[in-house]
């Protein structure tokens, strides 16, 4: 078998075997297949698409191109994933919550990418959190406390780490099958049982309309279910950011003032505790998706999953004392100030994508790859859809390294958020399931 025969098949809309789509998978962990290889067929899935068994052998053969973890827990492995939004930092609490119900979290993350925050950048602003974790040792933080949250290994989907490259470069990123194949690869070499996939739409998130965003839902749950993981999909609004703050720090504080204080009301609370009973009902902990929301809202109101959420910190290198002196333990900005609102009304509109590029400008972000980020900035107390302002009004709180770091946040916050007459219409948070 060559590239050449594979290449052609998937050029004249020939299915492909998965004898072909194996051994294509190991020519890119391997180096045996080229870059223009690699491109072609990247180009190929884009405008031919992939039929779904299709999917299913590319996610299992990029899965199966490094390692694939095994686990022997006494109850069920479950993750989530989200494609990605601003102030969404649901990972932080769900972990534990889930955690704290009998699950066993072993949730591999990623880093920011475009405008979206990563994860693992959150959690490295806390001092000490190491989210390089050795496979042996993540295993043994898993099975004491019930979650870690780390980084993906070398050797974890190496076929897709070449193929998603290739993709950045070749204006194939779009690609709904191959992010499919690359999302499930990568969470299925985890060896999960269950996932649940949190698919945000809105100008925060990357598929801005609904009809993307359920194109892509329904993609990923019928693969991942194709291949043998329990799935199903949240469609969440993503019209404006999740928590009302944005930047890493930040976002690790409106975290833990959820874990800590145990109010329910926010929207990032009412994500997690969705998602969380999702997650609960598909691995049969919970009875029913109702039941499962029910139990993860009882761990975050009674500590329990503040207390594994501890336990985790502490386990990967952070304080021990973190979940009692957070406030102390996070870094601060030099420079905050509010941004005040420039004329009267209500917020009309806000663009998630430039608050986020607001404060990946500040340095909360990545403008080029392996750049250091400054966990301290980014924005605070940003406005919701339908408040009310007036001149002296934050719109949000910036906090940058320097005064004219904070002027340039401004300019791009008030050129985000749209202020008039009327009234936004209403939209509900969690707009549809996908099973």
């Amino acid at each position: 078998m060559d590239a050449r025969s594979v290449l052609t098949h998937l050029r004249d809309k020939k299915t492909l075997t998965q004898d072909e789509i194996i051994w294509f998978a190991n020519g890119l962990a391997t180096g045996a297949v080229t870059d223009a290889q690699a491109g072609a067929f990247a180009m190929g899935a884009l405008l031919n698409g992939l039929e779904e068994p299709e999917k299913v052998m590319l996610t299992l053969a990029m899965r199966d191109s490094g390692d694939v973890l095994q686990w022997d827990m006494p109850g069920p492995v479950v993750d989530k994933h989200s494609t990605g939004g601003v102030g969404d930092t649901v990972s932080l609490p769900l972990a534990p919550a889930l955690a704290a119900c009998g699950a066993y979290v072993p949730m591999i993350s990623g880093r920011g990418l475009g405008h979206t925050g990563g994860t693992l950048d959150k959690l490295e602003a806390i001092p000490g959190y190491k989210t390089d974790v050795a496979i042996d040792e993540m295993r043994k933080i898993v099975g004491n406390i019930g979650c870690a949250i780390v980084s993906a290994s070398g050797q974890i989907a190496p076929a897709d780490k070449r193929l998603y490259a290739v993709r950045d470069v070749t204006g194939t990123v779009e690609s709904v099958d191959l992010i499919t194949a690359s999302i499930l690869s990568k969470k299925l070499a985890a060896g999960l049982e269950n996932l649940v996939l949190d698919v945000k739409v809105g100008s925060g998130a990357f598929m801005k309309t609904l009809a993307d965003a359920r194109n892509l839902a329904q993609s990923l749950v019928s693969t991942a279910n194709g291949a043998g993981c329990n799935t199903s999909a949240l469609i969440t609004d993503m019209n404006q950011p999740l928590a009302s703050s944005l930047g890493n720090a930040l976002e690790v504080m409106a975290a833990m003032e959820m874990l800590t204080v145990g109010h329910l009301e926010s929207p990032m609370a009412q994500v997690t505790v969705a998602l969380g009973g999702e997650a609960l009902a598909l691995s049969g902990i919970a009875t029913d998706r109702k039941a499962g929301e029910a139990m993860i809202a009882a761990t975050i109101i009674d500590g329990r999953a503040a207390e594994l959420f501890g336990a985790m910190i502490a386990a990967q290198g952070g304080p021990a004392d973190f979940v009692d002196n957070w406030r102390d333990r996070l870094p601060a900005a030099p420079v905050v100030r509010d941004i005040m609102a420039v004329q009267s009304g209500r917020v009309l509109e806000i663009d998630g994508e430039a608050l986020g590029l607001a404060v990946v400008h500040l340095g909360g972000g990545r403008l080029v790859g392996g750049a250091r980020i400054d966990p301290s900035v980014g924005l605070s107390r940003v406005v919701r859809l339908g408040e009310v302002v007036d001149e002296y009004t934050p719109l949000a709180i910036v906090h940058a390294a320097n005064p004219a770091a904070a002027d340039r946040a401004a300019d791009a916050v008030r050129g985000a958020i749209t202020v008039g007459d009327g009234a936004p219409t209403p939209q509900p948070l969690i707009l549809e399931r996908v099973t």
